[in-house]
């Protein structure tokens, strides 16, 4: 599998990385022993970067990874963790929580060691104490030898501008930003390579907007925009092709984003997004979705506190149009 460089780290990872999300059952039930095979086929199949979060599962992914990590040399892969968020509401970007909780992932997963940790969906708190307090704690953890690089994740663009602007960080991780319907990550590519920052790339599939799967109950997508990508889906149906290897195609194929990482509890099915990985990407088709997709592109909806978000109207849209804005 392709390897890309991230940033400024001297980290190599493959363009497809392993989400370890779904073992913390945030999507589905999931079967345990599936869920190991899961990160094994992952590995096999050429993986080196696991991604993960105490928030997922609230605690159950890295407890499960704890169970399958330890047979797996440790320098076949890179492990990448959150803190920050640890349930729905609860948020704590202490110092004093930074270093414990990179204490507990470390125990959890039974490593030595973390290659990134990250902040988790900073844009619920305010961004003054990510930049004044959480990443200086973070950067005392990295003195200690117990995490290489630090960074970011979450949605709001606006969010990434201002961390960058004001913060020291090595990585960061955009999600549902770089999709057939979504591309406001590409603001945030030219920012990152002037400050040697790695940009990483999640959920190609925008929690199965891009699939053929009903979506799930907390979907923020609007009727409009469910009708549209449904309008997609089946227009790569009659043409013999699950929208969803299309949507990862698309999102694989841009080198400006090191990795797209996704993940799942069947093993079947990360041995299917391999096998994805290495098949050509059917550019006519591509564009036919595109165009099919025009009337919501970068549709986005408010996460978090709305000073942190993006305006709806610099893409294109009323706040009417979009779920969580002011009125």
């Amino acid at each position: 599998m392709e390897k890309r460089p991230l940033g400024n780290t001297g980290l190599e990872l493959t363009s497809l990385s392993f989400g370890a999300s779904s073992l913390g059952s945030e999507f589905r039930s999931i079967d345990l022993n599936e869920a190991f095979r899961s990160v094994h086929v992952a590995i096999e199949r050429g993986m080196n970067f696991i991604d993960t979060s105490p928030f997922y599962g609230r605690g159950m992914s890295e407890m499960l990874l704890g169970r399958v990590l330890p047979d797996i040399p440790r320098d076949s892969y890179y492990l990448g963790t959150k803190l920050g968020r640890y349930a729905g509401e609860h948020f704590d970007f202490s110092a004093r929580r930074v270093a414990e909780s990179v204490d507990i992932s470390l125990e959890r997963m039974k490593v030595d060691h973390l290659d990134i940790v990250l902040c988790h969906d900073l844009e619920f708190v305010e961004m003054s104490q990510i930049v004044e307090e959480t990443l200086p704690a973070l950067r005392k953890q990295v003195e200690k030898g117990k995490v290489r690089f630090i960074g970011v994740s979450g949605y709001p663009m606006k969010m990434f501008k201002y961390i960058l602007a004001n913060a020291d960080i090595d990585v960061l991780l955009t999600y549902n930003h770089y999709t057939l319907q979504n591309d406001m990550a590409l603001e945030l590519v030219p920012i990152c390579k002037e400050k040697g920052v790695g940009l990483m790339n999640a959920a190609p599939f925008s929690a199965r907007l891009l699939t053929n799967a009903p979506l799930p109950a907390w979907h923020k997508a609007t009727p409009k925009v469910r009708e549209i990508a449904e309008k997609a889906a089946k227009h790569c149906e009659s043409k013999g092709v699950d929208i969803a290897q299309l949507a990862m195609q698309y999102s694989l194929a841009n080198p400006d984003f090191t990795t797209c990482v996704t993940g799942s509890a069947n093993p079947n099915r990360v041995s299917q997004w391999a096998d994805w990985a290495e098949q050509p990407l059917d550019e006519q088709l591509l564009a036919e979705v595109l165009e099919i997709l025009k009337p919501i592109h970068n549709w986005f909806y408010i996460e978090g506190r709305p000073e942190n978000n993006d305006n709806p109207a610099d893409y294109g849209y009323d706040a009417a149009d979009v779920p969580g804005a002011t009125k």
